[in-house]
This record gives structure tokens, sequence and C-alpha cells, in this order.
């Protein structure tokens, strides 16, 4: 077999050749294929600061099977450690990563690719971009981060990032507060609760991108490290046997990646996600309605935190990723093929459920529902998203007047300044692509929950959430504000309606009216202080609804 690596480009494979040489490779070496291994490691990313070794593993396997492995980077950030900064997180640096890839990866024409990834963004990056070139590739995620000790006992860092929003509030010891910060991460992996780092972890694995167990493994663990080195060895195989990205990410494994989502109650995130992972592979459907029949479809079987009790450590325990996936088999394709070779269904025909209060029957769910709904109506024609397992139940039904704030900046101002009340629905608009990057609303959601308004005030936005997303918060409502929708022509006092039972979102004024108000309507993309790439974005990402890829 000849691999595109091998190809004959004359004087420039020579050039290649002769550098490759001088670096140290023998002629045997050279004449392998060649196999990036692409490593998003940095020391400033607590869910990728292990990544090097488990590239050193990936390569040792890479090596064995006969290939000779590169590793390459690209970017990682990670939305905690960029203190929510608006502008460069999730959707602008995930498209950026899959943009990376394509770069150095078809410019160095390598072979295939071993993805290397953790986090928020940096998952979903590399799978589109495997999407996209359609060779053979695997992704290692990096796994969950275990839970630390505190005070004798196993803490999880969502209810202490809750008390230090009290302590800025003023209504929780600050001491107390600054011990909890000093004890409640580990040293390594995505933070250990479903959001959208796990999420995203879990749904690769359901999507066939990643080995058996990868989805819920230990970031400190010997098995991670065990699964980088077949990894290394498995996508030799893949090689030989020419099954590329595109022969796994199908329509029928996309479908598990969605049910997967809705079982765990996975991060609203993934409603942009697992939708551009599908665009790239040329996959075109209006996916939103796929996540709407699966929440209907799919019972939530997890409560992982902050949807429930359970850490990724429970789950772990109860038998992981493996054993959820044997669980959903009725729900599931089985027959999709993963990059084992083997279709999904023979991947976990061995795996049990060890403990079933926190991986349950499908007879005996969390709820018959999936967790994350779409809501349409009058102020959402397209959509909107809310992670309804992490909704309280007196708040299921809302309605009331709105307060609306055209930035980030004006909603934190006027949360400061007691202008949001009980019984408010919080309008925060202009976030979403085309508006401010996909700007995600979660400091306000967060200080909102500080100040004890989450039982009583909604949030209604086009901007998105984190992935530990809680109350009646709905994000990503598409069409956007930027684009003249309903939720531009919104007043304060106008009354929105929300039904999750019913999954409705509406405005209650008029249709004149609104058009009347559309008339008068004007907005304009301001780029004062804003960086060339932010508005490259800005201006050429498409809608929510599509996954926000490059139009």
């Amino acid at each position: 077999m000849k691999y595109r690596s091998q190809t004959n480009y004359g004087v420039a494979k020579e050039c290649r050749r002769g550098l490759i040489r001088g670096m140290g490779y023998t002629e045997e070496e050279f004449n392998r294929p060649l196999i990036a291994v692409v490593n998003s490691w940095n020391e400033y990313n607590p869910g990728h600061v292990h990544l090097k070794k488990l590239a050193e593993r990936v390569k040792q396997g890479v090596r064995e099977a006969g290939g000779l492995p590169f590793e390459v980077g690209t970017t990682a950030i990670c939305d905690g450690m960029v203190l929510k900064n608006p502008r460069y997180i999730e959707l602008p640096s995930r498209n950026s990563i899959c943009d990376e890839v394509e770069l150095i990866v078809e410019s160095n024409m390598f072979d295939a690719m071993v993805l290397l990834s953790t986090c928020d963004s940096i998952v979903p990056g590399h799978l589109m971009a495997a999407a996209r070139l359609d060779i053979p590739a695997i992704l290692v995620a990096g796994g969950y981060m275990p839970m630390p000790f505190m005070d004798g006992k196993s803490v999880n860092y969502i209810d202490l990032t809750d008390n230090v929003g009290k302590a800025m509030a003023g209504k929780y010891p600050l001491e107390q507060a600054q011990h909890e910060v000093a004890h409640m991460y580990g040293p390594c992996g995505a933070c250990g609760v479903m959001t959208t780092a796990n999420s995203m972890c879990l749904a690769a694995e359901a999507l066939g991108m990643t080995l058996p167990g990868n989805g819920c493994v230990a970031a400190t663990s010997s098995e991670l490290l065990q699964i980088a080195f077949q990894a290394g060895k498995q996508i030799m195989t893949l090689l030989e046997n020419n099954v590329t990205a595109r022969k796994i990410i199908t329509r029928e494994s996309i479908d598990n990646a969605i049910a997967m989502t809705m079982a765990m109650a996975g991060s609203t995130n993934l409603f942009m996600h697992i939708p551009a992972i599908a665009y790239e592979a040329e996959l075109r459907e209006a996916w939103w309605a796929h996540f709407d029949q699966a929440s209907r479809d799919v019972p939530q079987i997890v409560a992982a935190s902050p949807s429930g009790p359970w850490h990724l450590q429970d789950v772990d325990r109860a038998g992981g990723s493996r054993a959820i996936i044997k669980t959903l088999l009725p729900k599931l394709n089985g027959n999709a093929l993963t990059v084992t070779g083997k279709t999904l269904a023979e991947n976990v025909e061995n795996a049990q459920v060890y403990d079933s209060e926190v991986i349950r029957s499908l007879d005996n769910p969390v709820s018959q529902d999936g967790s994350l709904y779409v809501l349409y109506g009058s102020l959402a024609p397209d959509g909107a998203i809310i992670k309804a397992g992490a909704c309280d139940l007196e708040m299921r039904q809302f309605k009331g007047p709105a307060i609306c704030f055209d930035s980030l900046e004006d909603a934190m101002d006027g949360l400061n300044n007691d202008k949001v009340k009980p019984g408010h629905i919080a309008i925060v608009r202009y976030l979403g692509p085309k508006g401010a990057f996909g700007t995600t609303a979660y400091v306000f959601q967060k200080e909102l929950k500080g100040r004890g308004l989450d039982k009583t005030v909604a949030i209604v936005t086009d901007g998105r959430f984190s992935g530990g997303s809680s109350g009646l918060s709905i994000g990503y409502l598409s069409p956007e504000a930027a684009l003249g929708s309903p939720l531009a022509l919104a007043k304060d006092g106008d009354t929105i309606e929300i039904d999750l039972d019913k999954r409705k979102l509406d405005i209650l004024v008029d249709q004149q009216e609104l058009d009347r108000r559309k008339s008068n309507w004007t907005w304009k993309f301001d780029p004062t202080g804003i960086p060339p790439f932010l508005r490259l974005f800005c201006k050429n990402a498409g809608s929510l609804a599509n996954g926000a890829t490059w139009e």
C-alpha cells in the first residue's frame, strides 16, 4: 500500500527526506507511514498538563506498529483559567483549533493522526478536524480530575464555587471560602463533573472516535496510559485498512453521541459542538431537531453533578462509559463502526454495571425524558436550549416581565445596582456568534446565584452557558439578536412565558407591535477594540443551530 506521505514530488520530497534525515532519523524510518500525534499539551491548562506523558505512550505504540510519529501542537485554552473571558473561549478557539489541525496535517501530508485533548473547546475542535480531513484518526481523551479530599471528605468543586459566589456577596465566611479554594481541585484532568469537557469525552466515545472506556477514565490512572499506547498501535491498523474518520462519523454515530448527551445530562454546549462535527463531515441536517427528538426518546440514566449527586469518579466506579453505552444500546445504533474496527455494540459486549443507583437501567431512569430541552416559540423561532435536569421543579413554568440588557457588562451593572428583582426574566442579548463571538453568560448566572436570585429569576440569552449550567437558564437562542430576531425586539416590561413541559418560550406581544419595532430596529457590530481574529469570527461564523462553523 502506498501512503500519501510517500507521494513522489521530486525535488520537494528529496528536500523533506534530507530534512528528516538531518533530524537524526534513518532511511528505514523515513519510509514508514508518517503519523501526526496532535497534542494540545500546555502548562497552563490543568485538563491538558498531563498530555505530554500520554503523547509519549501514543508515539511508542505507533513505532511498535511500524509508523513514524511526529508530535505537533494546537491551542488549548482552559475555560476556567481564562476567567471566563468572553473573547477567547469556546467558539472562536474551537474553530481556530480545527483550522490549526488542517494546516499542520495537510501541509505535511501526514497519513493518519492521533489527537490528544480533554477540555471544552479542544475535543470538539479536534473531532471537527478529523471529520474535515477524513483521514484515519483516533481521539485520546485526557480523562477526568479525581475528587480531592478536604476536611475528611471528598469534595465537588461545583458546590464549592457556589460558596465562593456567596462569599463574594458577603453571605458566606470568606476564610472558609479561601480554605475551600485551596483544596477544591486535583492536579490534572477535566473538572470531574458533567460540564462540557466530560460531556464531550463521553460523546466522543459514543461517536466511535475513542477506544472503549476512554470517555470516563481518571486522568491519573494507569488505564489511560494503556489506552494511549493502544491508540498508537490501532491508528496503524486503521491506516492499513483505510478506515477514515467519515466511515465512523456518520448520521447514525452522530445520533449515538446525541443520545449519550441526553442520558448523561450533558453540557448544553454540545448543542453547538455535535452539529459542528456533523457539518465538517458534510452531514447537513437540522441537528437540533435530532436533539429534541432524543430528549423525548432517551431517558436520563445518570444524575452526575450539577444535575445530581454523582461525580465522574462515581460513574467510573459504577462501570464507566462502557456500562452506560451497554445500558443505552436499545436506544443506540449498535452497528455503528468505531475506531476499534468493531461496532459500538461489540465494544461493550462484556461491560457491567456495578452500581445501579449511579448508572440506572432504562426501566428505572433518573428521568423518563432526557435532561436537555430544545424550546421553541415566538421568542425563539429556531430554538433555544436549557439543561432542564438542573432546573428546580417549581420553575418549570415561569411567567414574568422582561428586563433587557444589550451586553454582558450591562447585565452585570444591572445586577450590581439591584435592577434585577425576583420574578424578572433577565434578557441578556447580542452575545451570539455575530454579536459577540458566542459569549458566555456564565458569570451573570453565577453572580445571580450568589445573590440568592437563581430560584426567582430566569435568564434568556443568545449567548452560552458553562457546561455546569443550572437554574432556569435558557441560552443559545436562535436566531440571535444581532440578526434582528424577536429577542432583539423585546423591551423592559414585556411579558415572557416559559413552559418547560410544553417546551415553549414565548413573548406575549402582538405580532403587529413586533413588526413595528422591527421597522425601527438597528444594530451594527462595533469592531472598536476587537482584535482581528475575533472580527473575522463574527463576520464568518454561522448560526448556533448549525454549530457556528465557518459559513
